[in-house]
């Protein structure tokens, strides 16, 4: 902690209050009990919660429609720094929110409606179809995906290889080929899947009670760029309709599924973003905005892995090089 005056002046140097100021944004999604074996690299409850101590030690965390409104007038404080977590998974209300509230900060929950409640991401179906499945082998030919037959799951790195390898082949599909494939290996691997990953709706309204923002994620996670105008528009629209009966409040915020310009998301796609009143969106470009090159619907995302608190310090340091 000795370093910390340097590299706080150091963020100021970069991240000035005002006219000059950079708006840094870090983003999650889950936050595990204790170290998962398929994500390695994604933060427990002890890890997020040294990471919080960081972020509050460097950083002004903001809300983010407020931060959006101080970059727009050039009023951000220095060092200004909001949260964000993707998807609606439970462990953000019954982990991540404890941790917060803890260290006094704010977050923003980019929620899809369709699997709050019991409701289940396709990704997640693959990820807990091999997780838990306790064969030695998993005979996945019938996938017909190159280079993917009987594959071992012998070992944690087994298994989170085929995981990711199976993320990957799946990710753009079109949706229902994408469920469909994900459907197919939770067949083979004979598990029963959990139902409980996601927050219900009841939670959702704990979150905002308690001073979290809410955004929208669309309904179903879908691949925008990959939707037609009508379908796009639906699922951006229903998404927003049903979290603000849920809280029963307007959402203004909005992140894009997946967030990679130009892949996941399209011109088109801001402008009607835009067009339906959301304050701001976010995707996952990193970089920080800046006051005079903002574009308040396509703000960018970031969050270093690093293990040490100098390593990713001097990391959200040269972030905010970027943008």
């Amino acid at each position: 902690m000795m370093y910390d005056p340097l590299l706080r002046l150091g963020l100021s140097l970069m991240s000035p209050a005002g006219a000059a100021g950079r708006l840094s944004i870090v983003i999650f999604h889950r936050i595990f009990e204790t170290t998962d074996a398929i994500f390695p690299g994604d933060p427990d409850r002890r890890r997020f919660d040294e990471l919080c101590g960081w972020l509050a030690a460097w950083f002004r965390v903001l809300p983010l429609d407020e931060a959006v409104r101080r970059l727009a007038a050039g009023s951000l404080p220095e060092r200004a720094l909001c949260i964000t977590f993707d998807d609606g998974y439970a462990d953000n209300h019954d982990l991540a929110l404890p941790v917060l509230q803890s260290h006094g900060l704010t977050a923003t929950f980019f929620i899809a409606t369709g699997y709050l409640d019991g409701g289940r991401m396709w990704n997640d179906t693959i990820v807990e179809s091999i997780k838990a499945c306790r064969a030695d082998s998993l005979d996945l030919s019938a996938l017909g995906l190159p280079g993917i037959g009987r594959c071992p799951l012998a070992t944690a790195a087994d298994r989170r290889q085929l995981v990711h390898r199976l993320l990957g082949a799946a990710k753009y599909l079109q949706q229902p080929e994408r469920q469909a494939m994900a459907d197919r290996v939770a067949e083979r691997s004979g598990v029963e899947l959990p139902d409980h990953l996601m927050m219900t709706s009841a939670q959702v309204r704990a979150m905002a009670a308690a001073g979290m923002q809410i955004g929208a994620h669309t309904v179903s996670h879908p691949i925008l760029a990959r939707l037609d105008d009508v379908a796009a528009r639906r699922e951006i629209e229903q998404g927003r309709g049903q979290l603000q009966d849920i809280v029963g409040s307007p959402v203004t915020l909005f992140a894009y599924p997946n967030g990679k310009p130009g892949t996941d998301y399209l011109p088109r796609d801001v402008d009607l973003v835009r067009s339906l009143g959301f304050e701001a969106a976010v995707s996952t470009s990193s970089g920080a905005a800046r006051h005079r090159s903002a574009l308040a619907h396509e703000l960018p995302r970031f969050t270093p892995w690093d293990a040490t608190r100098l390593r990713f310090g001097l990391r959200m340091a040269a972030n905010l090089r970027t943008g």
